[in-house]
């Protein structure tokens, strides 16, 4: 890899931004990191990376509408985007337009606006390497390979904090029981959306836009070790999957410097565990929000964008002790079902529709209080 390679870190002081910048210092790699971008943290992003990369506080107007300038005229080569959130929609958005390299943890991207991003990425011949493990572990074994190619793809799931929690006993599910993750550490909406299984809807809407495949050809299988992040199956019975632990540094250096594989410190997979390797089909009963992900992929448009907002809301309502578990998974499939399907022609109709599921749900929400 020529030292000559630009890197854009998007989000550099959340996780994935300051994880990658661990990456890049202690692998010794030849990425050189030209601009950052924080949110509000700007004391902090003056003390990251090398000196004399340029810097954008995007809670300044002037400095947001700098850094989307420089992503569309600037020198660079790769973006890593970490801005976590329907906020790094624009962002996308610019990088794609100039058909540059787009390192994609910003989920909310493609869940939100597949059917507008997409075609701009075929436009520009923008490259997108997704960085969430399981997008991460599609990507890899799909190399050399082609959406021709696949029968299914298998994304797995940990199963969340209340996999063997009693059915008969959800609706009385505490706010820290769902936060109990038992293998990855992350921010409180995610890990609720990992126990809801709403994470695995939102991934199942990602992986139709980013690999092109018909929604009822995307699978889940619950994986409780997390140790296999997903799996290709092909057309001729082959089955190829993507191993290691729960790490998100893994994946991170794979996006950063693909197409090629550098030498890192990282520790990949022990082998001893292959001998406690466990696959169950999702219970459906217990993870009604898993369905609404299928759903969502299926009548396209908006349809990612109501359900992304109208989970936010419930979830934080959840969060707040205002409704029960399993009112979450309820509120957005009613939000589905009312708003979703129309088409996204620009930015300006995801926003729209985005506000219209969150209004939708906090009215239904101040119905339910109300009573």
């Amino acid at each position: 890899m020529s030292s000559s390679r630009r890197l854009v870190i998007l989000g550099a002081t959340g996780t994935v931004g300051t994880q990658a910048l661990s990456i890049l210092e202690e692998s010794s790699s030849p990425l050189e990191v030209v601009a950052l971008s924080c949110h509000q943290q700007g004391g902090k992003l003056e003390k990251m990376g090398p000196p004399q990369a340029q810097r954008f506080q995007t809670s300044q107007p002037d400095q947001h509408a700098a850094l989307l300038a420089y992503l569309e005229q600037g020198d660079y080569d790769v973006c890593l985007h970490g801005i976590v959130g329907a906020a790094g929609l624009p962002f996308t958005e610019a990088v794609l337009k100039t058909g540059r390299t787009l390192a994609l943890a910003n989920k909310e991207s493609l869940v939100m606006a597949g059917d507008l991003l997409m075609p701009l990425a075929r436009k520009t011949g923008a490259e997108i390497v997704p960085v969430d493990s399981e997008h991460s572990a599609i990507f890899q074994c799909m190399v050399g390979a082609s959406q021709k190619d696949v029968r299914h793809l298998w994304l797995t799931a940990s199963g969340g904090a209340l996999r063997d929690f009693p059915m008969q006993d959800l609706a009385r599910v505490t706010p820290a029981q769902a936060l109990d993750h038992p293998n990855w550490d992350m921010g409180p909406r995610i890990t609720v959306d990992s126990a809801t299984m709403m994470n695995k809807a939102f991934e199942i809407i990602e992986a139709r836009f980013l690999f092109d495949i018909a929604a009822p050809e995307i699978k889940v299988l619950v994986h409780r070790q997390s140790v296999i992040h997903s799996m290709v199956e092909f057309l001729d019975g082959s089955m190829l999957a993507q191993l290691g632990p729960p790490d998100m540094s893994l994946p991170i250096h794979y996006a950063i410097h693909y197409p090629e594989r550098l030498t890192s410190p990282l520790q990949g997979f022990d082998a001893q565990m292959f001998s406690k390797l466990t696959f169950e089909e999702p219970d459906v009963a217990r993870y009604p929000a898993l369905k609404l992900g299928w759903m969502a992929a299926e009548m396209g448009g908006n349809s990612g964008a109501v359900l992304n907002a109208a989970d936010e809301v419930a979830v934080a309502a959840f969060l707040a002790g205002e409704i029960s578990y399993q009112k979450i998974a309820e509120l957005c499939q009613a939000a589905l079902e009312n708003m979703g399907g129309d088409p996204i022609p620009n930015l300006t109709a995801v926003y729209a529709a985005d506000q219209r599921a969150r209004d939708f749900v906090a009215d239904l929400l101040s119905t339910t209080t109300s009573r």
